[in-house]
């Protein structure tokens, strides 16, 4: 294909970034840029500063090809995103995104994560081919996440009732049918995984979504496979299951702990930061075998997916993905997964293992501590998944035969 003017539109890109939605949008920039493409991001920095109370971590370097495009506008921004979540279009930088989207002459805009940015209504600006992929549900639910009054997964509606509890004003914009008519601007829709077209579907959701997994940038799994495999072993030794993510209460962590009051054969290692760790720090008080290792650089996460016994995937909310899966793939470690959301899909044909509850959660990781062979044959499950079904080159390619169906490049 063609060398081609794409543009990246997010509320969030690293390092102004939480979740596993701007990591996907910072590694498919970079992979596109390296296939020749030139690719501009449009991204609002007063998001993250209004909703983190750290600044942005780490260092995330772009070939030469990348424009940045941060919009950050200070104490006013933080009355626009108000606005914005209100009216559920751009207000103060509708003059910078109109002129960014219409005036650059791209070839493709990508919507992402749009909450904070002026969605649904930003999905009109710019006259490119147009495409948007669904991170999470915000299209159909206000929560973001399908989960319901802050303690189960969503099964019926009560959007209102549930975004009152959520000490959130309710979105004006979306009792006016402003959505269906903003996503008919769009030419395709994406999902990650298949579960992503049945949830939107099943709560309403009129476009067709296209199935276009994840990916792995393939020179960050080599140096996963190399540096991790070189690395001694963690723990000090002790064998250990790890989470990785946000703690936050719709990850589970909670769950992870009140199986480990039971479990001690082996130690839970919980890497990553967030709003919820006071209370999980409380629930573990007393288990020595449980430990908190804060945000953690990338060669150091690589270390310890490698060496652990499997990885615990215990999200209570529906994920539409779930990226420790591919991060611990790469590396040849299986993942234990509730069989709720995308995540059983991805280990459907091998992998790790699926469990309902407590104590199939506690027989699959005892299964696996004393079962090295299955253990092992698992992760090369995991590992020959992810390079058939989600490698970089398989990615751009199905990338680009969709642009090329939608909008004749060649």
């Amino acid at each position: 294909m063609r060398p081609l003017k794409i543009c990246m539109v997010t509320t969030f890109y690293p390092p102004a970034n939480f979740g596993g939605d701007g990591i996907f949008v910072y590694r498919l920039t970079n992979a596109l840029a390296r296939y020749g493409h030139e690719v501009h991001v449009v991204h609002d920095v007063d998001a993250f500063h209004l909703l983190s109370s750290r600044p942005p971590q780490h260092n995330f370097p772009h070939p030469p090809n990348v424009v940045l495009h941060p919009l950050e506008y200070g104490k006013r921004g933080e009355i626009d995103l108000l606005m914005v979540h209100q009216l559920g279009r751009p207000l103060l930088k509708h003059a910078a995104l109109q002129e960014l989207l219409a005036g650059e002459q791209f070839d493709v805009i990508h919507f992402h994560n749009i909450s904070l940015l002026g969605g649904p209504g930003i999905l009109r600006y710019g006259n490119a081919l147009k495409l948007c992929t669904l991170h999470e549900c915000w299209f159909v639910c206000p929560m973001h996440v399908l989960w319901r009054f802050d303690r189960e997964p969503c099964t019926r509606r009560t959007c209102l009732a549930c975004t009152l509890h959520g000490r959130r004003p309710p979105q004006l914009w979306r009792y006016t049918g402003q959505r269906d008519r903003d996503i008919a601007q769009v030419d395709a829709f994406i999902g990650p995984s298949h579960f992503v077209e049945e949830i939107y579907h099943r709560h309403g959701f009129p476009a067709p979504i296209r199935y276009l997994p994840y990916f792995f940038p393939d020179a960050e799994a080599a140096a996963a496979g190399e540096g991790a495999a070189q690395a001694s072993a963690p723990n000090e030794g002790r064998p250990y299951f790890l989470f990785v993510g946000r703690l936050e209460k719709i990850k589970g962590v909670q769950v992870l702990i009140e199986a480990f009051r039971y479990f001690c054969q082996a130690d839970l290692l919980i890497a990553g930061a967030g709003a919820y760790e006071p209370e999980l720090r409380a629930m573990a008080q007393g288990l020595s075998h449980v430990r908190f290792l804060g945000l953690l650089d990338h060669a150091r996460l690589r270390t310890l997916y490698r060496h652990a016994i499997a990885t615990l995937i215990p999200s209570l909310c529906y994920e539409t993905f779930g990226w420790p899966t591919l991060e611990s793939f790469v590396v040849s470690t299986p993942v234990i997964v509730p069989d709720r959301g995308a995540l059983p899909e991805i280990v459907r044909n091998g992998g790790g293992l699926v469990y309902t509850d407590q104590a199939e959660l506690i027989e699959a990781m005892a299964t696996l501590q004393h079962s090295p062979a299955l253990r092992d044959a698992l992760g090369a499950e995991g590992y020959a998944g992810y390079r058939t079904h989600y490698s970089e080159e398989s990615h751009l390619a199905q990338y680009h035969r969709l642009l090329g169906d939608l909008g004749g490049f060649n």
